[in-house]
């Protein structure tokens, strides 16, 4: 039985490497959990939350300033020549990580500044620390989009359980050593990340693509494709992760650092479930980009089949996973844990829809789906955290997705009634959706073209 269903999954590409970029998202997940349960273990709670404060700054900071380098990795690569995959890669990493130098430079010097509750970001130490850590998120990102491009989920997964391990190992190694507080949790957390990363760059790429390795040659011929992913991959992949990345961000500055630590933990135990439709939305465009026939209809399968029974587990004993960190942590976050278990099925619905019209070209729907959310989900947070504490949070989330789902649903009710009205009219075409009314159905976009 295990045989035969592991021969049909390797048969199915789209099954198979969204089952892979889950398998990482889980393990890591896991490995993450068993991370943070130690920290929380070992170190004061007062040390902990400053730390997942600058490690959620230096998410937020890695977000914005990626330049959407990685869907262009995804867009561009399949079918390149050696020379032009080395140059687009090199290009990429280098650009990307510039631009999250640079930024998490100013972050460091301009946020402290605006809310008191960011002070730990001030001085030298801090900037450096939030520098490492954005460009080790950074490069993470960069790289896991690489291996999707390839749909080479086995690289990936083994990449990632070799970082998450090795912060295991570091932290274990460094409290050994004599390091404790924040120190410990975010040496930690960033060196391995920065090291298997780079080990990647330098050993494993020729792996991934015979013959090839990132050079820094040809940047100049990059610049317009970069541009471009920049005002299209980009603003999608902002108005979509902004959210996850912020959240936390605003959980600092209006409840403080103390208040993080409970919403960090339980953010991170959902994050399980609604990391899922992400990582199948990037199997399903990696897929249409490799000239695939894939279905929405098929990857919402796959969604639904790994989500639901996790999902149920969360509602019924969240409180006790998070007792594992301590009582104090199920008693501050079990509600919130509820709420974003509740959002992962809404927040399924509008990536898969994201993924789709992406895979199109759409990218005028995709920012405006991802715009409305992410607005309606900050708003909200920043309106009901000072009332309703970290669980205003998870309200917010929920609300977010909620809003972009039922808009999702709300269009495609529109292109039935479309469809239906224009068979009744015997007209022979029907138009993507996004397209005007009596147009021709958009082209695909040339390699580096956004609409």
């Amino acid at each position: 039985m295990l045989m035969t269903t592991a021969r049909r999954l390797s048969g199915d590409s789209l099954a198979w490497n969204s089952l892979l970029i889950m398998a990482t998202t889980v393990g890591t997940g896991g490995l993450g959990y068993l991370y943070w349960m130690l920290a929380a273990r070992t170190v004061p709670p007062d040390q902990v939350g400053p730390a997942t404060a600058l490690i959620s700054a230096a998410t937020a900071v890695s977000m914005v300033a990626n330049l959407g380098a990685g869907h262009m990795f995804i867009q561009r690569l399949p079918g390149t020549d050696t020379g032009s995959w080395s140059r687009i890669v090199g290009a990429g990493l280098f650009a990307g990580s510039v631009a999250t130098v640079a930024t998490a430079a100013v972050t460091a010097m301009v946020v402290p500044a605006l809310s008191g509750n960011f002070a730990f970001l001030s001085g030298a130490g801090a900037t450096t620390a939030l520098i490492a850590t954005a460009v080790a998120v950074t490069l993470t990102t960069l790289l896991d989009n690489l291996y999707v491009a390839h749909r080479a989920g086995p690289g990936m997964l083994l990449r990632n359980l070799a970082v998450s391990g090795g912060k295991i190992v570091a932290l274990a190694g460094v409290l050994a050593a004599g390091f404790h507080g924040a120190v410990a949790v975010l040496l930690s957390w960033t060196v391995p990340a920065l090291v298997i990363s780079l080990v990647t760059i330098v050993a494993a790429l020729g792996r991934l693509r015979p013959g090839v390795r990132a050079r820094l040659t040809g940047l100049r011929a990059e610049l317009p494709h970069l541009r471009a992913a920049l005002t299209g991959h980009h603003l999608i992949n902002l108005t979509q992760a902004g959210p996850a990345a912020l959240l936390p961000v605003l959980v600092t500055a209006r409840l403080g650092a103390d208040a993080n630590a409970h919403f960090y933990l339980a953010w991170m135990t959902a994050s399980m479930l609604f990391m899922v439709s992400p990582a199948v939305a990037s199997a399903l465009y990696a897929e249409r980009t490799n000239a695939a026939q894939v279905t929405v209809t098929r990857a919402a399968v796959v969604v639904a089949a790994v989500v639901g029974g996790p999902a149920i587990a969360l509602l019924a004993g969240g409180d006790l996973v998070l007792g594992l960190f301590s009582t104090a942590y199920a008693t501050e976050g079990g509600t919130l844990l509820r709420f974003l278990v509740l959002a992962a099925i809404p927040d399924a619905v509008a990536n898969l829809a994201v993924a789709h019209w992406r895979s199109r070209g759409e990218f005028r729907l995709c920012r405006r789906l991802n715009l409305i959310r992410a607005v309606t989900c900050l708003v909200l947070a920043w309106l009901l955290l000072p009332t309703h504490g970290v669980t205003g949070a998870g309200l917010a989330w929920l609300a977010g997705q909620t809003a972009a789902a039922l808009l999702v649903v709300a269009g495609l009710d529109r292109k039935a009634a479309t469809t239906g009205a224009m068979a009744n009219e015997r007209v022979p075409t029907a138009y993507p959706v996004g397209s005007r009314s009596g147009s021709k159905p958009a082209a695909s976009p040339r390699p580096g073209e956004t609409r």
